[in-house]
């Protein structure tokens, strides 16, 4: 089984998000051993400006705009833990 079809997808990752991002997410490191959503999202807000554009499009038409419009939520332990 591949490890982006064992990583339980929530529905704001629509199927246009996923065909826009997954190879950039595959290129800058987010999916590790053992991905889970919460450690594929820090990694792709820390490595935001890495990402392709067609992502960046896909993740702004789902209302993200960037790092600095990171919800309380995700900064902190999640942003802490990719940096290490």
């Amino acid at each position: 089984m591949a490890i982006a079809e064992e990583l339980k997808l929530p529905p704001e990752v629509t199927p246009a998000l996923r065909a826009a991002c997954e190879s950039d997410v595959r290129r800058i490191g987010c999916l590790g051993p053992s991905p889970t959503y919460a450690k594929v999202k820090s990694c792709v807000v820390a490595r935001y400006m890495k990402l392709g554009n067609k992502c960046k499009m896909q993740l702004a038409l789902a209302g993200y705009s960037g790092p600095s419009n990171v919800p309380k939520s995700v900064k902190g332990p999640l942003l802490e833990a990719s940096a290490k």
